[in-house]
């Protein structure tokens, strides 16, 4: 199991249009075996829980530990991960979070689960965050060494360092 890219999907998952099936393909656009398995029901559960783990990201942005903590063991218990050995590739025995009879939800939401639990306990509770370009409000994990992301995207990062710099040079002349 590749922990820090299930943290990085479970981010993907809260910054996701999942309002039809249509958008859940979407998102799931490397996994096109899942497609055929969505469901509207799939939809509705994944955007309850959109609402459920937003609240852990922006505990996370503001150094609220506890918060952390508490909101992820909370998430565990209501959505509990079933991990199992797959041995769909008998060369490559590993382990996936789910049963196989798992809805595409709950998969999802293992994975993600999962994920930003690993990486709390691996490298802090400190490493989710909400994104500091205005206006956007999506979240982001960070895994660099230094702590040092503050934006979900190089688009989000490029657009604030250009108002910035536009800001400085319109301060300079006025």
């Amino acid at each position: 199991m590749d922990f820090v890219r299930y943290a990085e999907s479970g981010a993907s998952l809260l910054n996701a249009d999942l309002s039809d099936v249509d958008g859940l393909t979407r998102f799931l656009a490397g996994r096109a075996w899942l497609h055929e398995r969505c469901t509207e029901k799939d939809c509705v559960q994944l955007r309850r829980f959109q609402k459920e783990l937003r609240p852990v990201f922006e505990a996370s942005d503001a150094g609220d530990t506890t918060s952390v903590v508490d909101g992820l063991n909370d998430l565990l218990e209501r959505h509990p991960v079933t991990p199992m050995i797959s041995a769909h590739d008998p060369g490559n025995l590993h382990m996936h979070v789910a049963n196989r009879a798992a809805s595409v939800a709950e998969l999802l939401i293992s994975e993600a689960l999962l994920g930003l639990s690993t990486v709390v306990c691996d490298l802090g509770p400190s490493r989710m965050g909400v994104c500091s370009a205005t206006p956007c409000v999506n979240v982001y994990v960070d895994t660099s060494p230094n702590m040092s992301r503050r934006y979900c995207s190089d688009r989000c990062s490029s657009r604030a360092n250009v108002a910035a710099y536009r800001a400085r040079q319109k301060a300079s002349v006025g």
